[in-house]
């Protein structure tokens, strides 16, 4: 990595490409291997910031050992092409920027070496899949690019893509469609299959994506889905890096600190962790040289990852969108919000297992020191989306485990009551907020219903499971919302600090 240390005038400024590379040398970390000498063993699918902050990386890292000969990356973008429209010119290169509390790094990544936009050309997706030298596909698609129920953790085929495809399979709608067509070309030339590795924030992600993916082979040919359930491996893993969304500020920190036109540059927080479960069909690449750490058993750390990380990252969002701020940088500086986020991880923190290898104590000081960091202010709208996914998942076993345990649970209900009070749409100033979940007209209709009293919305079972029918629970977050509506956010969590505390 290379630390820029003087600011380069509009004249030096380069456009990133491989013929730039030299150019760059003296401002910041640039691919000292062969490229071209990479072969793609792995297809992504679902390339985002964040899985070129995080898989990405570390190939890039593994490559420049010299270790990466079979381990290239073919991307995929499923949805849009203005990912693959900025990194064509760019020769598939990007500028990935660690932005710590008082410096920044920055290197220039080159382990991507080919992309496919797949509504461009669904069967060069499909070939990708099903070619020989392919032997891992990773997937960062979001929990609802499953089509898992968050409840029963079982297959909806109902959903209108799958639906779409098995009327027609030529028709690509979903991630599934393709992995099934591909799995099938290599079934039908004696090609052994490649191993499906999940980098989504699910619980028990590698048995989410076999449920998933044996489930839609199986509507389409049982002969198949038996031969993926008997011989495709699906390992788990934990994926952590707090990646924000680029804007036009990171082209322009990428500009005037490394002298580099970057049309889609990556800003991230020096801090990453990536944990695997070691089973794999086909082989896999020595990552653990890079960092990335091969267990047996990947739920502790997913379990201590949801529940801790991305537990708080909801909380605060929901709480600082109705205060008004933007980030969680800006929530940290809130003394008031950054005691509530300490004292929500010192609350779920007992009700964990033993993690192999972390002090969960240490593990909660270096997130609240990571949530403060003042240049990864990651944005509260993306935190606070898809709560009817993200509550269910992260927030409310806490709960559960709590009432189950008889250990403290008041932070976490307000966690809740301050979700309800957001689904209203509007923050204390009366400015609106806008909601994005795929229940949206659903919730906001009970929150509505409800006014002060939640039970309409808390008597979903679909989303609070076992505790919709626990009355006192119930009042608890009841007792949040009216005294949000009645004193306000802020004094609000003053008193439920001050009752933590006594």
């Amino acid at each position: 990595m290379s630390k820029r240390q003087n600011t380069p005038s509009e004249a030096v400024i380069q456009p990133l490409m491989t013929a730039t590379l030299p150019d760059c040398l003296e401002r910041i970390a640039v691919p000292t291997y062969d490229r071209t000498a990479l072969r793609p063993g792995i297809v992504h699918l679902g390339v985002g910031n964040f899985h070129r902050a995080h898989q990405l990386a570390y190939l890039d890292a593994l490559a420049a050992r010299g270790l990466a000969d079979d381990w290239g990356e073919c991307g995929v973008s499923l949805h849009s092409a203005k990912l693959a429209e900025a990194l064509a010119p760019q020769d598939l290169l990007y500028t990935l920027v660690e932005r710590g509390a008082d410096h920044d790094t920055g290197r220039i990544i080159g382990a991507l070496t080919h992309y496919l936009y797949a509504p461009d050309d669904p069967q060069a997706v499909v070939q990708a899949l099903a070619a020989p030298t392919t032997r891992i596909v990773t997937l960062t698609i979001t929990k609802d690019g499953y089509d898992i129920d968050l409840v029963t953790g079982e297959f909806l085929p109902e959903s209108d893509d799958v639906q779409i495809e098995l009327a027609d399979p030529d028709q690509h709608a979903t991630v599934f469609g393709y992995l099934c067509d591909a799995l099938a070309e290599r079934r039908r030339a004696g090609r052994p299959p490649f191993t499906v590795l999940s980098c989504d924030n699910l619980q028990d992600s590698g048995g989410a994506t076999r449920t998933a993916l044996v489930a839609y082979a199986r509507l389409r040919d049982a002969a198949l889905a038996d031969w993926i359930d008997a011989q495709v491996a699906f390992p788990s893993s934990m994926v952590d890096r707090i990646t924000p969304q680029t804007t036009e500020e990171a082209r322009a920190l990428v500009a005037t600190t490394f002298g580099i036109r970057d049309h889609w540059p990556v800003i991230t927080e020096p801090f990453s962790q990536w944990i695997i479960e070691d089973t794999f069909c086909a082989g896999r690449p020595p990552l653990e040289e890079v960092g990335v750490q091969f267990v047996q058993d990947v739920m502790p750390y997913g379990k201590m990852k949801g529940r801790l990380l991305n537990a708080s990252h909801s909380a605060i969002a929901y709480l600082g969108a109705l205060l008004g701020y933007q980030s969680t940088s800006e929530v940290m500086r809130d003394p008031t919000m950054r005691a509530y986020s300490q004292h929500l991880l010192a609350e779920v923190r007992p009700l964990l297992p033993a993690v192999p290898g972390i002090d969960l104590t240490d593990y909660c000081q270096t997130l609240s020191e990571r949530f403060a960091n003042p240049h990864i202010g990651d944005p509260l709208t993306r935190l606070a989306a898809r709560g009817s996914s993200k509550v269910p998942t992260f927030i409310l076993p806490s709960i559960t485990d709590a009432l189950t345990q008889g250990r403290p649970h008041a932070l976490l209900d307000l966690a809740i009551a301050s979700w309800y009070h957001y689904l209203r749409g509007q923050d204390e100033t009366g400015a609106n907020i806008k909601v994005v979940d795929p229940l949206r007209e659903e919730l906001q209709n009970l929150v509505q219903q409800g006014g002060d009293d939640p039970r309409p919305f808390l008597r979903q079972a679909n989303i609070f499971d076992s505790l919709s029918q626990n009355d006192d629970w119930m009042a608890s977050v009841q007792a949040g919302i009216r005294s949000m509506t009645q004193r306000g956010v802020t004094a609000t969590v003053a008193a439920y600090l001050a009752d933590a505390a006594a």
